[in-house]
């Protein structure tokens, strides 16, 4: 492992698929009251991928185990979304320290998590404000926050910003173009070259152009081969790095002008994307995961969300009923043309992006911190 917008949310649910776990019934036997004792009584949630600079966490996370008592085991903050499935089946059977209770994916990985049978059914009391195209309608899996791809610039090092997709070709940028994650794994690296697609003569459907893009990027001596992170960002390894509005704006205050950062929303390819969650089927502490997402879709939970930058899927709902500070809309981008593939285009983009990567562009992104 960071929301004006004109585009609606376009997704569709995929069918269920029935998974181990508490029965969807189970979900509605507790008050809250109950729900927190039951927590409490656990005592600890176990987290994954969770940056605390990615969509304002280190608050949420703070608030959390200050509000109910609990501590939080935070596991591998850098994970990817398919990282974070596959943390679920190495511990299963595993109660220990190292089985996370919940996760926080890429859209298409929630499908896949209900047909591997990773995760458990929990409507949250907020549910009805979820758009039913960005939840599964069982409750295995719902959208929790989006935002856009946006191009985060080192200023120290590029005194022009790169205003749209095909800027990133030009001689300028030698050596300065960067990921944010792994294409074969990460959710946020796989959606930057979809979107790149848009850009290049392909659409929502047809992605092969992204790959085609970053393959040119390579030619062109342009493209960095390193996962980019704040640290790289701020030290000039990877000068332009494209990544989420909302991790590119926490970057951009954290660092406070050292070096100063640009965020740029492309002129073209205005690429959205949306997380969702999910409750591990085999977590060690299923009530303190349950109280979790009670927090994470409650008007508190929205806003820490939306400080950092992200639109929080109850965020027309909320807007509607007023409870949103005017500082706080006012400080989104502007998205403005937007676009959100559904469920199976993005589905589709993923397939092809992981398997023909190594195939396509033929270079490999490494981890620094790996």
């Amino acid at each position: 492992m960071g929301r004006t917008r004109s585009a609606s949310l376009a997704f569709v649910g995929a069918a269920a698929i029935i998974a181990a776990g508490v029965p969807a019934a189970a979900q509605d036997t507790m008050s809250m009251d109950e729900l927190i004792a039951a927590a409490q009584a656990e005592g600890t949630l176990t987290t994954i991928a969770l940056p605390d600079d990615w969509c304002n966490y280190r608050e949420m996370i703070d608030a959390f185990k200050a509000k109910y008592g609990l501590e939080v085991n935070e596991l591998d903050p850098n994970a990817g979304s398919q990282d974070e499935l596959e943390a679920i089946k190495a511990n299963i059977g595993n109660m220990g320290p190292q089985a996370p209770d919940v996760i926080d994916v890429g859209l298409a990985y929630g499908p896949a998590a209900i047909a591997e049978g990773l995760i458990q059914p929990y409507k949250v009391a907020t549910w009805d404000d979820i758009p039913e195209t960005a939840k599964d309608p069982d409750g295995y899996w719902y959208g929790d926050y989006y935002g856009v791809l946006t191009f985060e610039v080192n200023k120290a090092l590029v005194p022009v910003s790169p205003a749209d997709w095909a800027d990133l070709l030009k001689p300028e940028y030698a050596g300065m173009v960067a990921l944010a994650g792994d294409p074969r794994s990460s959710n946020q690296a796989i959606q930057t070259v979809y979107a790149a697609a848009l850009a290049n003569g392909g659409s929502l459907d047809d992605a092969q152009p992204g790959l085609d893009f970053f393959k040119q990027l390579v030619d062109a001596g342009n493209f960095v081969p390193t996962v980019a992170k704040p640290g790289t960002i701020a030290q000039g390894e990877t000068p332009v790095t494209i990544r989420w509005n909302y991790n590119a704006l926490a970057n951009r205050d954290a660092l406070m002008g050292n070096p100063e950062i640009d965020v740029v929303v492309p002129a073209t390819g205005r690429f959205a994307g949306m997380y969702v969650q999910a409750i591990s089927a085999h977590a060690p502490h299923p009530n303190a995961a349950k109280l979790w997402q009670e927090f994470l879709y409650s008007d508190e939970g929205q806003l820490i969300w939306m400080k950092g930058y992200c639109y929080p899927i109850r965020y027309e709902a909320m807007k509607a009923a007023g409870v949103i500070p005017q500082e706080l809309m006012d400080a989104l981008p502007d998205v403005t043309g937007a676009v959100f593939p559904t469920l199976a285009q993005l589905e589709a983009a993923k397939a092809l992006i992981t398997g023909s990567w190594d195939t396509v562009v033929g270079v490999e992104v490494i981890d620094p911190d790996a």
